[in-house]
């Protein structure tokens, strides 16, 4: 299988080329050579690549940043997936676009499935969900993946933020009243190739198209996740420090966080016959590959 990945430096991308063997080639590409906002380098990366599938991982993902450039958010996540998705329809591919809670309110009690009403309170959910419906209109061959709160050992996450916090201080304050599953960026990467798999192997079935969410298992707040990540840390001797849970209403934001980002995965996992793991046992495999491997990326 061939797959031709976007946004190179995201940590889907770097996740998914990890994964990388003899039976599956990944193809990587950011700007310059591959820019979504410009259609044709599209296309003259699917020509080059020659991919039997292309995933789209790349957004603009500066939360807070959006509220002032609504321009360029929407530039990446609608124009840009639009393109995308569009470029692989006239290559006769399927295409798989990386999505977010963040098109939720997340003002329900309970997660949230697949048919639930959006309404995004901000410009980067606004630009998401925008691009998630370009998606479907550019391309039949569509699968749209929703997760939340990814982490992982590469680029800038929730994780290696308060590591490095945790070296700077004795006790980090965390938002306690926002709930939702911490999710590994590799298991993602690893559910993506599911997905590629089943469009592949039945091109012309209805069964793997449309909305799917796709986060790991389990919940917590950004509280509990920050104390699990420091409680495994300091288990290696690594930096720890104290949490002190904090409401929303204390960490005033310029875009409004979800309260609620959980994702019910039942259609995915029931579709696909594939489940993501429990975060917790994520947390402790992530610490532990940055403290082998990458531990000059925390910072």
């Amino acid at each position: 299988m061939r797959i031709l990945v976007t946004g190179k430096q995201g940590q889907i991308a770097r996740s998914l080329a990890a994964l990388a063997s003899e039976e599956l080639s990944v193809t990587t590409l950011g700007r310059p050579d591959l820019d979504i906002t410009d259609a044709d380098s599209i296309t003259r990366s699917i020509e080059g690549a020659r991919p039997d599938i292309l995933v789209n991982p790349a957004a603009y993902t500066a939360v807070d940043k959006a509220e002032s450039e609504a321009q360029a958010a929407f530039a990446v996540n609608r124009d840009g997936a639009r393109n995308a998705a569009a470029a692989a329809a006239a290559a006769g591919l399927p295409v798989i676009h990386v999505s977010t809670d963040y098109v939720f309110a997340g003002d329900k009690p309970a997660p949230y499935v697949e048919t639930d009403a959006t309404g995004p309170t901000g410009i980067y959910g606004g630009s998401k969900l925008e691009g998630e419906q370009a998606v479907a209109a550019a391309n039949a061959a569509h699968v749209i993946l929703r997760t939340a709160w990814v982490y992982s050992p590469y680029g800038h996450n929730f994780l290696k933020t308060m590591l490095r916090l945790a070296g700077e201080r004795d006790t980090v304050r965390v938002v306690a009243d926002q709930f939702g599953a911490p999710t590994y960026a590799p298991d993602i990467a690893e559910g993506i190739l599911v997905v590629a798999r089943a469009a592949l192997a039945e091109p012309q079935a209805e069964t793997w198209r449309g909305v799917f969410h796709m986060t790991a298992a389990g919940e917590t707040t950004w509280a509990g996740f920050a104390e699990a990540i420091f409680a495994e840390s300091g288990a290696r001797g690594g930096p720890s420090a104290r949490v002190e849970p904090i409401t929303t209403a204390e960490y005033p934001t310029p875009a409004r966080r979800p309260a609620n980002s959980r994702l019910d995965h039942s259609k995915f996992r029931t579709t696909f016959n594939h489940a993501l793991p429990n975060w917790r046992g994520r947390v402790r495999q992530c610490v532990a590959e940055l403290t082998m491997h990458h531990a000059s990326e925390i910072r």
